[in-house]
């Protein structure tokens, strides 16, 4: 699961890299429509990182066999 995610997250990396390389090369007519994308693909790259980090913090097992005392 999270292997397929951090590979989501590359290709979503390399979507916002690719759009600010043609942001900062395209004509004046066409940047705001390029903004509009980075923006979208930035906070899709964003939700997939916190989804990888929230993976890799939540172990995979039970760390503990002691019971809870209830407190």
């Amino acid at each position: 699961m999270i292997r397929s995610l951090a590979a989501e997250l590359y290709r979503a990396q390399q979507k916002v890299h690719k759009l600010q390389d043609q942001l900062e090369k395209a004509p004046l007519a066409k940047k705001e429509g390029l903004r509009r994308e980075l923006r979208s693909a930035a906070a899709e790259c964003n939700q997939l990182r916190r989804l990888v980090e929230a993976k890799k913090r939540r172990p995979l097992f039970k760390t503990s066999h002691k019971k809870d005392p209830g407190f």
